[in-house]
């Protein structure tokens, strides 16, 4: 997890805002995964932020869809 956040902080992937007091902020959750290669051994354990999208309102928290995936 933290080699995920170290990549994002290097590629500048997001920047801290301020949340508009109209707004609702969209909660965000880890979720793990563990590469194997052939013969079941631990090759990588993968960690990807992803946003919790069902808390939206349509109209009310977005008009057009995005991917909620950082990768």
């Amino acid at each position: 997890m933290q080699e995920e956040l170290t990549q994002f902080q290097k590629n500048d992937v997001w920047k801290l805002v301020q949340a508009p007091k109209d707004r609702t902020i969209i909660d965000t959750k880890w979720v793990y995964r563990i590469k194997l290669d052939e013969s079941e051994n631990v090759v990588r354990n993968k960690a990807r932020l992803v946003a919790k999208g069902y808390s939206q309102q349509e109209g009310i928290d977005f008009t057009e869809t995005f991917a909620l995936l950082l990768e």
